[in-house]
């Protein structure tokens, strides 16, 4: 279950946040996709949980959005970690339009575990 912080600036537009919100369920989830943790294209709540933050006041950032996702450690998934968050930056620029973003994929070795 990958964990999603959006971050964006103030010229950022609400439709283009919403847009990128309808979006990036799917596309997380196939970035980060392996045999231990298998997508089968129909998300469940929960599945991926996204949060969006505007740019405080003493933030300092040079992009228009920053996409910093957390998804468990496996070792397939490392393996082609930055493969994985390249395929994901050409896949979000050519769904939503962005051009000034980055995306920062944390694999940290962590559990899970969520009520039925």
């Amino acid at each position: 279950m990958p964990l999603v912080e959006v971050t964006h600036g103030p010229d950022v537009t609400e439709a283009k946040l919403r847009e990128l919100g309808t979006v990036l369920p799917h596309l997380v989830s196939l970035a980060v996709e392996c045999p231990e943790e298998p997508y089968d294209g129909d998300l469940q709540p929960g599945d991926v949980e996204i949060r969006f933050r505007p740019l405080g006041p003493l933030d300092r950032c040079g992009l228009d959005v920053v996409i910093e996702i957390r998804s468990k450690w496996f070792e397939s998934r490392a393996a082609n970690r930055q493969a994985r968050v390249d395929t994901l930056h050409e896949a979000i620029s050519t769904a939503t339009g962005l051009t000034d973003f980055g995306i920062y994929l944390s694999l940290p070795v962590a559990a899970w575990s969520q009520g039925d």
